[in-house]
């Protein structure tokens, strides 16, 4: 699959007087990680039932691996793969019982190999046994994405697929989600943390309120946000000084021998503040830039952090 896997133009949704999405466009190319990210209640899964098939739309066009998801729901379903917010997995099968379920209802040949393949990449092997009911929180989830490959599809969607996760977890998911966009699989994710789609996205959308508030890669993102700067730590009392002087917009911290200066991160201006401490032959000690947080991010564009969201 080549150019765009997802496209959605002016989606919107509304449950009786409250509109869920109001306007939504979407473009994903193949085979990269695209990230909605968006407190509780902004609109998330809601997208995501509607591209899935899940959900009728009120208005908008929707095109899934080629096909529109209004007329040819069908076609749509046979190329996607869902993994939704809770771990779908029956407790009361093992995990293998619950993969050959799986492969019973896609009527894939050579269920067993693929069955085996699947344990051993998601390292559940040792547990395929066991009923899913035994498993951790990261074992259910690792279970349930393994489960949604079973047909081998080219898109996935995940809802929120690492909330509830401890660090080891997630980060687990991570390296698979990654090992799959490298095999050539689109990724449509939905999470609340900025973090995540950090480290995973290619491009991410701020969603709130059913509406997209801001596109962008990551550090596109976290440029826009007021705060992001450039931290000096110099040798001397003498060497701040004279590097506040010339630095526009600088703040010194003289206890610590720090100097922040605000910039938006990009090499080239990183690069103009060096040579301007170069000029007058000023050598710090160590500069690192700093860019705003989750909360900093959410603040901006939406007008509340997403604690507050979730209230």
């Amino acid at each position: 699959m080549t150019g765009s896997a997802i496209t959605a133009s002016g989606l919107r949704k509304a449950y009786h007087d409250k509109v869920v999405l109001d306007g939504i466009d979407l473009d994903v190319p193949a085979g990269t990680i695209f990230a909605l990210l968006g407190p509780n209640g902004a609109g998330k899964t809601t997208t995501v039932n509607v591209l899935t098939t899940l959900t009728k739309a009120d208005a908008g066009t929707v095109r899934v691996a080629g096909y529109d998801v209004a007329s040819d729901a069908k076609a749509v379903r046979k190329a996607i793969g869902v993994t939704g917010q809770f771990a779908a997995v029956d407790e009361l099968l093992t995990g293998r019982e619950n993969l050959q379920l799986m492969v019973d209802l896609s009527a894939i040949k050579d269920g067993q190999r693929i069955i085996a393949d699947l344990l051993e990449r998601f390292e559940l092997t040792e547990s395929a046994d066991q009923q899913a009911s035994t498993y951790s929180g990261g074992m259910r989830r690792k279970l349930d994405l393994a489960m949604t490959l079973v047909g081998s599809p080219r898109i996935i969607f995940l809802d929120e697929p690492t909330t509830g996760l401890d660090p080891r977890s997630r980060r687990t998911m991570w390296t698979i989600i990654r090992d799959l966009v490298a095999d050539g699989v689109t990724i449509l994710l939905t999470t609340q943390y900025l973090e995540e789609a950090d480290h995973l996205a290619h491009r991410v959308a701020v969603l709130d309120g059913g509406k997209i508030v801001a596109e962008g890669t990551p550090d596109e993102l976290k440029r826009r946000i007021p705060g992001t700067h450039v931290r000096f730590r110099f040798g001397t009392a003498a060497d701040l000084a004279t590097a506040e002087r010339i630095l526009d917009g600088a703040t010194a911290d003289e206890n610590e021998l720090v100097l922040r200066v605000p910039s938006d991160g990009r090499t080239k201006s990183v690069r103009g503040l060096l040579d301007r401490l170069d000029e007058y032959a000023l050598d710090a000690e160590e500069f690192s830039v700093h860019t705003p947080d989750l909360d900093d991010v959410f603040l901006a564009l939406t007008g509340h952090t997403t604690e507050a969201a979730k209230k």
